[in-house]
């Protein structure tokens, strides 16, 4: 492999799209706490950090799934030869060297919630991932707490909000997660794993899958009926909601779709939770 190659190899491992996906949803977190004019330097830090353990959380579980990846995603860098285990074993740790770095200028909260996400991220590939539920909810824990630790890295910030983006966020991502097991039962199972689908049978899981949407969309309403945000937030978290419903549905017959559908219908809840924050602050009457 040619040094170019082996480049673009470990830009993938890092799943760029994730990465800024993640550095948007912290950021989003510090909006809704109402610190991104004031505190634009730790907005930065805790955006950067997010970004860069992402990154690194990406590496090591293409790390640890290198043979289930020969078979579910053959075409990904280490199993198509483009950066060796090793190597993206050590380009993990740098990554997680440079978030550590920037969390640590951020205020107590954010730290704490930083440590207990990086030693999270170690465990699920390596102890976590495959077990029924509990991989999928730790994933889940993990996306939902991107706006935490947006919102921790503001002092003084406004909190509640964030709280209820988090676990909003938290249950749509499992969701989400199940139904990606289901997409991927050939392969887990080839390897042992024993994955909610592969425990108690596809349907099973995406009915359970379906439930649990159905709980975030009736608490979507929430910053609303606590007179956090005004009408303008409800205007686009229902139609944020019904994608999500549908995508759900979807899943029974085409998981893949239904999953990537999914994930559209939670980017826009988020943007709910901005223009609720917006309005607020310009003190419209929405």
């Amino acid at each position: 492999m040619t040094a170019g190659e082996t480049g673009r190899g470990l830009l993938e491992l890092t799943r760029p799209v994730n990465v800024i996906a993640a550095g948007v949803l912290t950021f989003i977190g510090s909006f809704v706490a109402g610190g991104v004019t004031e505190e634009p330097i730790a907005v930065a830090a805790a955006v950067g950090a997010t970004a860069l353990a992402v990154g690194a959380g990406n590496a090591i579980n293409d790390y640890f799934d290198r043979e289930i990846d020969r078979i579910n995603r053959p075409e990904r860098a280490i199993p198509r030869g483009a950066v060796s285990p090793r190597g993206a074993l050590a380009f993990s740790v740098v990554l997680f060297a440079g978030a550590v770095v920037l969390a640590l200028t951020l205020p107590r909260l954010a730290i704490g919630i930083a440590v207990v996400n990086l030693l999270a991220l170690i465990a699920y590939t390596e102890f976590f991932k495959g077990l029924p539920g509990l991989g999928n909810a730790l994933v889940a824990y993990l996306v939902g707490s991107t706006f935490l630790f947006g919102a921790a890295a503001i002092e003084g910030g406004e909190i509640g909000p964030a709280v209820v983006l988090f676990v909003l966020a938290a249950i749509a991502t499992l969701t989400r997660e199940i139904i990606k097991d289901v997409e991927d039962v050939e392969g887990d199972r080839e390897e042992g794993l024993h994955t909610l689908p592969i425990t108690i049978g596809e349907r099973r899981a995406l009915a359970v899958a379906a439930l649990l949407l159905v709980a975030a969309v009736v608490a979507s309403p929430i910053p609303y009926l606590r007179e956090e945000f005004g009408v303008a937030y409800l205007l686009v978290v229902v139609p944020a909601d019904a994608i999500m419903l549908v995508a759900a549905y979807e899943s029974f017959t085409d998981p893949t779709a239904g999953q990537s559908h999914l994930k559209y219908g939670m980017f826009l809840a988020a943007v709910a939770f901005i223009v609720g924050r917006a309005a607020l602050s310009m003190s419209l009457p929405l």
